[in-house]
């Protein structure tokens, strides 16, 4: 559950008076990662994230464990996860135009409370004894919806709540509460299974929205929430960030990327497995020391004010380093070391590639914006978990990180070389 709506001055122009006519005293004041926790909205909503997002992992693991449970089969369960990611593949720009005609606030109040309903849902369900895997995968369908709308706006409404140079410290912080979700929500799920079993985890989820929801009723984004009224379409969004280096580049290293290097869930367990000769503990600690490197990617970000294009290049290049490092790694002591490398690396290109579409996204569009690089980021998993599952297969998990090396160093390479004219009613045209 991550962000918030569009900040004052528009990103272009008013960016660029900003970072020129008070740089002195913001350089002085706006030190430090957590530099965003300073706006009262923020750590409201910052607050809310923390409970929701741990809620929400730890749903997932518990439906995990239920669906296993009612059908011993693994095709099953991959399943009932993939259903819940088809509405946002098929219609998650769309979302984006809705959250550039809504208030962001209000709209992000209606589908956390449908949200909390469906969580709800779920717990009654299971405290029937009704819990059926048709039952799981309808409510995930539904939920998927919800979240067509609801994810451009949560990552939109977060330039709401900090002025422009605090924007990447509140990016950074909100990935922060999402790769920390991952490892908290899991290891609460576990204890919960063990002791109460998996009925009390979807309880928890349903309760910990309300965290969000309270947190949105008290929150005054420190701009007025008014934008221009937006212009036609997801056409339209996509000639506007084609015109634009600052948009068209990191929406492109991240579908690259994307595609071939983010598909951990695929490649891990096949690499402590078949090439580490390990077990499920050997499982379990590469994926810990990736998520120790995404928390440790997420919080360095927060040190940037503006993201320059030579930062997304080295990001993209050391995300390759890691995955290289990885697949030369002879043992299970050197590989936890590189997926720690490589877990940094990832969280800042994938931080930085945000922050740069929010700061310089006209707050017309930015609801699109965001909802094409969800689409980009998220949309892509599918597919390319499908290529890597053809690489493992083919040359084992090896050959699969070093495919991923290649494509987040030919990013890098595009982030480098690839110069377009500067548009001419942008000041921050150029990321150099």
């Amino acid at each position: 559950m991550p962000s918030l709506s569009a900040t004052g001055p528009a990103p272009e122009a008013g960016l660029a008076h900003d970072a020129s006519s008070t740089r002195p005293q913001v350089v002085a004041a706006h030190r430090g990662t957590f530099r965003a926790l300073r706006s009262r909205p923020f750590r409201l909503y910052f607050a809310g994230q923390v409970a929701s997002a741990s809620g929400t992992f730890l749903q997932q693991t518990a439906i995990g464990w239920l669906v296993l449970q009612l059908t011993h089969s693994a095709g099953s369960l991959g399943l009932v996860l993939a259903v819940g990611g088809i509405p946002s593949l098929l219609f998650g720009p769309w979302g984006g135009a809705i959250a550039d005609r809504m208030d962001l606030r209000r709209l992000l109040l209606i589908t956390q409370t449908l949200s909390a309903a469906l969580a709800g849902l779920l717990w009654a369900l299971a405290a029937a004894g009704h819990a059926s895997v048709p039952a799981i995968m309808a409510i995930n369908v539904a939920a998927g919806v919800v979240s067509i709308a609801d994810s451009p706006a949560r990552q939109a409404f977060v330039s709401a709540l900090v002025p422009p140079d605090d924007l990447a410290s509140a990016i950074s912080l909100n990935g922060v509460v999402m790769n920390g979700a991952r490892v908290v929500g899991p290891a609460l799920a576990g204890a919960l299974i063990v002791t109460a079993g998996t009925t009390p985890c979807f309880a928890v989820n349903a309760v910990s929205y309300l965290a969000v929801i309270v947190a949105l009723i008290f929150v005054r984004p420190i701009s007025s929430g008014r934008r221009p009224a937006a212009a036609s379409g997801v056409v339209a969004a996509l000639q506007y960030a084609r015109g634009r280096q600052q948009l068209w580049l990191p929406l492109t290293m991240m579908a690259l990327v994307g595609l071939l290097a983010f598909n951990f869930s695929v490649l891990l367990p096949v690499l402590a497995s078949d090439t580490l000769h390990g077990g499920g503990g050997t499982y379990s600690l590469l994926s810990t020391m990736l998520s120790i490197g995404s928390v440790a990617g997420s919080l360095a970000v927060g040190l940037i004010r503006h993201p320059r294009r030579p930062y997304l290049a080295a990001a993209a290049a050391a995300f390759g380093a890691g995955l290289a490092l990885t697949a030369l790694a002879p043992g299970v002591a050197t590989a936890a070391a590189a997926l720690l490398v490589t877990g940094v690396a990832a969280f800042c290109f994938v931080t930085l590639c945000s922050t740069t579409l929010q700061l310089h996204a006209s707050p017309a569009f930015r609801g699109r914006i965001v909802a094409i690089w969800v689409l980009v980021y998220i949309g892509t998993t599918p597919i390319g978990s499908i290529l890597t599952g053809w690489i493992v297969a083919a040359g084992g998990p090896r050959a699969a990180l070093w495919v991923g090396a290649a494509s987040c160093l030919v990013a890098a390479a595009i982030a480098l070389r690839v110069h377009t004219p500067p548009h001419p009613d942008a000041a921050l045209t150029d990321l150099a």
